[in-house]
């Protein structure tokens, strides 16, 4: 009866679902600045958004912004440096409340503050058994 009130046996597939989790987000994560990447009218489009909003150095803010979210993604996709990736991941959304999102309200900043806790999770947690982190810790062993 008790595993069927608590779902212990969902423990199981936890590595799985963490699996799934930092895939997700990391692929949301390039894709949301790849055009930047790509495109120097898109770039300038974002200094442009940063200026609106006051950041110093926008130009070096928007770089720094996109190709962090960019190697995070990566990170996350592959579990590799899982823990430094969340705790890059929290600080770029952080930021990102604190200048922008705040602004337009709970349902701005929502978007932002679960990139915040997803990368806090990641970074006390770590990739989990399906990550090129776990690989490593096993050949350090």
């Amino acid at each position: 009866m008790r595993q069927i009130v608590f779902l212990t046996g969902a423990e199981r597939y936890g590595d799985l679902a963490l699996l799934v989790l930092r895939v997700f987000v990391g692929a949301f994560l390039v894709w949301g600045v790849w055009d930047n990447i790509v495109s120097a009218e898109r770039m300038d489009e974002f200094v442009a958004f940063l200026e609106q909003f006051g950041f110093v150095a926008p130009e070096l803010m928007a770089r720094l912004s996109v190709w962090a979210q960019f190697f995070i993604g990566l990170a996350f996709i592959a579990g590799f440096l899982t823990r430094w990736a969340g705790i890059l991941c929290m600080i770029n959304f952080v930021v990102a409340v604190a200048m922008v999102d705040r602004f337009g309200g709970l349902r701005a900043v929502f978007p932002s503050a679960c990139l915040i806790a997803i990368g806090l999770y990641l970074a006390t947690y770590g990739a989990g058994r399906f990550s090129f982190d776990a690989l490593a810790a096993k050949r350090t062993r």
